[in-house]
């Protein structure tokens, strides 16, 4: 993936909102536990920030996903993983579906909005007993007249307590688990609608997550995206975007635990000489960011090929399993270079350590990911039928 000075810029800008406008105020929102969501995602509408992949009759910037991995990767830079993981809800999670398979009618009333950052958008398809088996969620949306009458839970739900709108995976009907399936849009001031006590979390504390749940919601049919039935397909190609964009948001978090702990080691004497000294260190230090390097080509590559078109399903499940594992190792094994100040909660290592740690989980776990590889190679062992 080359990037050309129209990518160049905007990395400047997206850096420049992340070091004047965010970083300063890292330490007050993750004490807070949240952050004034609604005034960052203004000021990103803006900035042109939460368009820049989405049609430009609708207000965003109408280029293509590369522009949109640029602007993740510079985000991931912020010190902290809360607020950009909100972000990228926004962007990449609730959007993507809505911008590329709605009808214009439902995008005017609701995509414009999250574009120009006046309405927040959330992500609903995770149940209690359905995280990374999506097929499993109980959710129903059943057929009134022009309504649908939708019943169920989710869980996990990230900005939630902030959220105007969610796009929502129901069942729709039909036995068939990947066929019984629709995305609706359901506002989140429907009577019926509450979102349940804020979830304490290990990391990512600047981000609000709860449960939401729908009792007897009355949703127009008009409120869904696509096909009835299709909802399963139309979620899948969304966690495409997803997935590369957890790649591309994990590099310049990876990169920062590399270049604080090079800081930290450098300073930090022990028996008589820096710890950087040490050749299992550095060398340790050097494996790290070549590592970090071998993820950035392979998410490059990945985002390359869903620009042109092509099916990026197992390059986009390797970049997602990839930063899925740096994110666990890394930080691990930067945090053991910290030795007691690592534990403590006030360094940097530290909230990196409990932030990138839900990159193996959500939109799909490291698991996931290998059995959509192995799948794609021809390796899974079919299932014999009962």
């Amino acid at each position: 993936m080359i990037l050309t000075d129209e990518h160049r810029e905007l990395q400047r800008t997206v850096r420049n909102f992340v070091e004047q406008e965010l970083n300063p105020h890292v330490e007050e929102w993750e004490a807070a536990g949240s952050f004034p969501i609604k005034e960052v995602f203004r000021r990103l509408g803006e900035l042109g920030l939460l368009g820049i992949s989405k049609p430009e009759a609708l207000g965003g910037m109408g280029l293509d996903f590369s522009y949109e991995a640029v602007f993740l990767e510079e985000l991931g830079a912020a010190h902290c993983g809360g607020v950009p993981l909100s972000i990228s809800v926004q962007t990449s999670m609730a959007t993507p579906a809505l911008a590329r398979f709605a009808d214009k009618a439902l995008q005017e009333e609701f995509l414009s909005a999250a574009i120009r950052g006046d309405a927040i958008a959330s992500i609903a398809v995770s149940e209690p007993g359905a995280g990374s088996d999506v097929s499993a969620i109980t959710t129903t949306a059943v057929a009134d007249g022009d309504d649908y009458i939708v019943n169920g839970s989710k869980m996990w739900i990230t900005n939630a307590p902030r959220a105007d709108f969610f796009c929502t995976l129901v069942n729709t009907g039909g036995e068939k688990a990947h066929s019984n399936k629709s995305l609706l849009i359901i506002p989140a001031n429907s009577p019926g609608v509450r979102v349940g006590s804020a979830l304490h979390k290990m990391g990512m504390r600047a981000s609000e997550t709860a449960p939401v749940f729908f009792d007897n919601v009355r949703v127009p049919k008009r409120y869904r995206i696509g096909e009835e039935g299709s909802g399963f397909l139309l979620q899948m190609l969304q966690f495409q975007e997803e997935r590369l964009a957890g790649a591309a948001l994990s590099l310049k978090g990876l990169e920062n635990c590399v270049s604080s702990t090079i800081d930290y080691v450098r300073e930090r004497q022990a028996f008589g000489a820096p710890l950087l000294n040490n050749q299992s260190v550095h060398f340790a230090l050097a494996e790290m960011q070549t590592e970090v390097e071998c993820l950035r080509s392979l998410t490059y590559r990945a985002i390359e090929s869903y620009v042109n078109g092509e099916d990026v399903t197992t390059l986009a499940s390797m970049a997602k399993l990839k930063s899925g594992r740096l994110t666990r190792t890394i930080p691990d094994q930067c945090l053991q270079y910290w030795g007691g100040m690592g534990y403590m909660e006030e360094s940097a290592i530290n909230r990196a350590y409990r932030d990138l740690r839900l990159t193996a989980i959500g939109g799909g776990a490291d698991e996931v990911m290998l059995g959509i590889i192995c799948k794609l190679m021809g390796i899974l062992p079919s299932r014999k039928k009962q």
